[in-house]
């Protein structure tokens, strides 16, 4: 399993459903965390892997711990627990590396999903953990935190991604 980057297609489409959970499901999430780690980030979706399907792994930890480990299928936000407070902060994207800048994210909220025994579940996530699943629920809606950034710091961002672009188009360009 590796990681997809931007300016990969499967980054910018609308992730499906997923249908079902099996072995291969749980599988595929046990590599996301052991990918998230090693790339030191807290949260992966699918789609980041190239699999277009409504998954992510989060462990706002940021090191193998699983007790901080959490698997959210065709995951919802539900509501804000409490009024509608939003914080600025940093974030980066392992499937963007070299950009980092500051996003408006809602600092509480309720969320359901479903876990990899396949049972519904709701949370209250608070801070960090509600900054990360907002992130990786973008993802699969085809949304990238770059898109969230002032004018000011996508310019800044701006040679970056030009260079992850042109490495794109060599990556991809047929061979002869």
């Amino acid at each position: 399993m590796e990681l997809v980057l931007y300016p990969e297609p499967v980054l910018r489409r609308r992730a499906s459903l997923l249908e079902a959970i099996d072995d291969e499901v749980r599988r595929k999430a046990r590599e996301m965390f052991d990918l998230m780690y090693r790339e030191k980030g807290v949260g992966l979706a699918a789609p980041q892997v190239g699999w277009s399907v409504r998954l992510f792994v989060v462990n706002a930890l940021g090191e193998p711990d699983s007790s901080g480990e959490r698997v959210y299928i065709n995951p919802e936000v539900e509501a804000s627990p409490g009024p509608v407070e939003e914080e600025v902060a940093e974030e980066g994207c392992l499937s963007i590396p070299g950009v980092r800048g500051k996003v408006a994210r809602y600092r509480g909220l309720a969320v359901r999903a479903i876990g990899l025994d396949g049972q519904a579940f709701r949370e209250d996530l608070v801070d960090l953990e509600a900054r990360v699943f907002q992130h990786e629920l973008d993802h699969l809606d085809g949304i990238l935190f770059i898109t969230r950034l002032s004018t000011t710091e996508r310019m800044l961002a701006g040679k970056t991604l030009k260079k992850l672009e042109k490495e794109f188009r060599e990556r991809s360009r047929p061979t002869r």
